[in-house]
């Protein structure tokens, strides 16, 4: 049976990667940083699917914690045929407000667990001539954003650059750019989101859906709706200085999940 390992996989898009991928078959690893959520999303997804489940506790902004699933990603015995890089966090406060210690824990979890467990994975992927990773980017990825949205260019980057590196291999790399997703996302960052209009917002399974299509058509990006393309179509023409201007406008919460 193949097997998925999901991080951030009790919430928002990363429970809706878990669903998806158990109700396709595929035996599941689910990491995050709460061990009794962790157990709760575990026994409702084999109870309901069928399939194995197994957890890992992991804070991915520590060097234990990556470390820890680095070494399920590295094991022969045990070989992961799916990773979903997703756990994530944004930011309320501007970048001259926010203490410097929250910004480098989004670094260490935005690129350093994303680069870490993409490396400790494709080895064997590549040896056994086939797998998948889906790196959870957002939208935010194509829109000055401070750290959240440097981190995010960054995700997108590396996701397509390494695509390239292993094309031919039977390894698929994807890189998800949602925009506003109805998630825990933004209560977990404490930011008002009364503003936004309803139809900004997506469905978590939707977009799921959207980034398991364009992953099995062999894209590197996908930007779930018709909506956010024109969105991220627009901002890769528009001056500097007008999409700082609109994301300052906006509140700064161009964010995912």
């Amino acid at each position: 049976m193949p097997t998925a390992l999901i991080t951030g996989a009790t919430a928002g898009i990363g429970a809706s990667f878990a669903r998806r991928l158990a109700k396709d078959g595929l035996a599941l690893v689910l990491v995050a940083r709460d061990s009794a959520r962790l157990e709760e999303s575990a026994a409702a997804l084999a109870g309901q699917y069928g399939v194995a489940v197994r957890t890992l506790a992991a804070d991915l902004a520590t060097d234990e914690g990556i470390a820890a699933v680095e070494a399920r990603l590295a094991d022969p015995e045990n070989p992961v045929d799916l990773l979903v890089n997703n756990a994530g966090f944004g930011l309320k406060d501007p970048f001259l407000v926010v203490p410097l210690a929250d910004e480098l824990a989004m670094v260490k979890l935005h690129i350093e667990a994303v680069l870490r467990l993409t490396s400790a994975v494709l080895p064997g992927m590549r040896e056994r001539g086939r797998g998948y990773v889906i790196n959870v980017a957002s939208v935010a990825a194509f829109i000055p954003r401070g750290t959240y949205g440097a981190s995010k260019a960054w995700v997108v980057q590396f996701t397509q650059s390494i695509a390239r590196d292993t094309a031919g291999s039977g390894v698929r790399l994807l890189a998800l750019c949602p925009g506003f997703t109805h998630t825990e996302f933004h209560q977990r960052a404490d930011v008002d989101m009364k503003d936004v209009g309803d139809w900004m917002w997506l469905d978590a399974d939707r977009v799921v859906d959207d980034a398991m299509r364009d992953l099995a058509r062999g894209r590197t990006v996908s930007i779930p709706s018709r909506r956010y393309k024109a969105v991220v179509a627009a901002a890769r023409k528009a001056p500097l200085e007008v999409l700082a201007g609109l994301t300052s406008r906006a509140g700064r919460r161009l964010d995912r999940r």
